[in-house]
């Protein structure tokens, strides 16, 4: 019923849902309950941290452990909400601190360069799709899920329409450089792929839609040849699209749209990349370092 509700009303994925029924099933195969309204309205705050010492003593982290209550905390609310229950047992347990992560970004310079030199790519559909997927990425900051989905009516003179969470969809500007690389590539697409009656602008070598796996590949392979260390993946390039973006002088609030964050609080975290950049050249550049 909960996770109908999820699907349905609050229009979550697919991968939400298989998360937050894991996550459910988890706690109740944990605590050996059975998950009838009976039983839940006996759920109470000892339960609850029972179940969080519990998932400490089996090693899992904090992240992992303030996604699972973050789980069972909607769906007491839901409960409430339904008055299976009256109040929500974790709203006074305490949750484990996280360890703050930066994100990993690229630096400006060198992925710059590496675009300027592959211009030029081989005209092949394929050549220009993956070249088109990493200026994307760059140029929008889209998630990877949200490029997967994007279809050819989604692109327009000058903005493209993507969905995000929830099946949210908001508008993102097009640089005169993108335009290119799409137009490029829908051309190209026409002529390479016989039976072309695929809505979705990026295909597989045959055809299909693409997949994550597909997608990272293609991130992980490019930036690894043109020389790039550290972590690469889609949303890497997402990281590296805001923090640019920040230090080039746009406002949170501009970002946190592009993004498609629901709350501003999500985009700060880049403000502390770009300060975490400026305290190494600070005090590599300093005088009296």
């Amino acid at each position: 019923m909960y996770l109908k509700y999820l699907e349905s009303e609050k229009r979550c994925s697919t991968k939400t849902v298989d998360a937050y029924k894991s996550d459910l099933h988890g706690f109740f195969d944990d605590m050996d309950f059975d998950a009838s309204a009976e039983n839940i309205s006996e759920i109470k705050q000892l339960e609850i941290r029972s179940w969080v010492l519990m998932l400490m003593e089996k090693k899992n982290s904090p992240r992992t452990i303030n996604r699972k209550l973050s789980a069972l905390n909607g769906f007491f609310k839901y409960m409430i909400r339904e008055k299976i229950i009256d109040s929500n047992p974790i709203n006074k347990i305490t949750y484990p601190k996280e360890k703050k992560r930066l994100p990993i970004f690229l630096e400006e310079k060198q992925l710059n360069n590496y675009l300027d030199v592959t211009e030029d790519v081989e005209d092949s559909y394929f050549a220009i799709r993956n070249q088109t997927i990493i200026e994307l990425l760059y140029a929008t900051g889209i998630r990877r899920e949200e490029l997967m989905n994007i279809k050819i009516n989604d692109i327009f003179d000058n903005y493209i329409k993507v969905t995000g969470k929830g099946r949210k969809e908001r508008l993102i500007p097009l640089t005169d450089n993108l335009k290119i690389w799409l137009q490029r590539l829908i051309s190209r697409r026409k002529e390479l792929i016989a039976k072309d009656n695929s809505e979705y602008v990026f295909l597989t070598d045959k055809g299909g839609k693409t997949y994550p796996n597909f997608i990272y590949r293609i991130i992980k392979n490019k930036l690894t040849t043109a020389g790039f260390t550290g972590k690469k993946s889609p949303h890497v390039l997402r990281h590296t699209f805001a923090t640019h973006m920040l230090n080039n002088g746009a406002d949170l609030n501009s970002i946190k749209t592009v993004l498609g964050h629901s709350s501003l609080a999500t985009t700060q975290i880049y403000t502390h990349t770009t300060f975490e950049n400026l305290k190494r050249i600070h005090n590599k550049t300093h005088p009296r370092k």
